[in-house]
């Protein structure tokens, strides 16, 4: 963002102060990303903060209080609008799914715009961040599944191969499996079952199910409580999950739902800023 306002003229050096005010009610986010960009790049300029990091934002508000050379002022300013409007952004519409969701849990996924700090928004708007990176958890997906099954070979016997050869000392604390079938929910839920037995663990597996929609997930809770699997597995829905669609997944028997709407092409939280004296 700095290098995009190529310098953005020298400005003077004279001291001035100016305010970032809210246009728009919402939650605020991005404190420390601001803080480290004025560290950083703008080191006469300090921040005096009105607005806690997630904390309610009306129209009209002080947000924060900036001090320092007008010049560097004037250069960060569309940076710090940037940046604290889509982060507040993010986390406001993530509140707002939240809310909506009920008991069920909401997650983002790893289709992010800018990396761990989409994270940290729908974290601060209230959701779960869901993996990090691909570093966090063992994850087989249908991909996966149908490259081992090969032109011939059976889907469902490919992925109990792939469940049974999970190394359960070092993947069992968060591996998460795609499914896309009421029966293979069950046939992983089993293997890992007695896999766990054997070893006296106790991790639950996640089992995200894919496009599957709200029916389907119930059909899969529900067979997986009949078989005595449901409490070895955290049920994600995924796939076609929208803010409109969350009261129908609330009866669906998932734990959580998880969508890239929470973070991507979501509208950022109108800010601006305003010089002592201007307008």
């Amino acid at each position: 963002m700095v290098a995009d306002e190529g310098g953005g003229g020298s400005g003077s050096s004279e001291p001035g102060k100016a305010i970032v005010v809210a246009k728009q009610t919402g939650i605020l986010c991005g404190r420390l990303v601001v803080e480290r960009v004025l560290s950083k790049h703008y080191p006469s300029c300090s921040v005096e903060w009105h607005i806690t990091e997630g904390g309610d934002v009306d129209e009209g508000v002080t947000i924060l209080t900036i001090n320092g050379e007008c010049g560097e002022i004037l250069r960060s300013e569309r940076i710090i609008l940037n940046i604290l409007g889509r982060l507040s952004g993010i986390s406001t519409n993530t509140s707002n799914w939240v809310s909506s969701a009920g008991d069920i849990g909401v997650a983002g996924t790893r289709k992010v715009d800018w990396g761990l700090l989409d994270k940290w928004a729908i974290h601060i708007g209230g959701g779960l961040t869901h993996r990090l990176s691909r570093a966090d958890a063992l994850m087989i997906k249908d991909s996966e599944v149908l490259a081992e099954a090969g032109t011939e070979g059976s889907e469902l016997d490919a992925l109990r191969r792939l469940i049974s050869d999970i190394d359960m000392e070092e993947d069992s604390e968060f591996t998460v499996v795609e499914v896309r079938t009421v029966e293979q929910a069950i046939a992983t839920a089993s293997i890992w079952d007695s896999k766990q037995r054997l070893r006296g663990g106790c991790e639950r597996v996640v089992l995200l199910l894919d496009n599957m929609g709200p029916k389907k997930a119930k059909e899969a809770s529900d067979s997986l409580d009949r078989e005595g699997l449901r409490a070895w597995c955290v049920l994600e829905g995924s796939g076609g999950v929208s803010l409109e669609s969350l009261p129908e997944w609330g009866d669906s028997g998932v734990d959580l739902v998880s969508s890239s709407s929470l973070n991507r092409g979501v509208s950022p939280i109108d800010m601006s800023m305003k010089f002592e004296g201007g307008n």
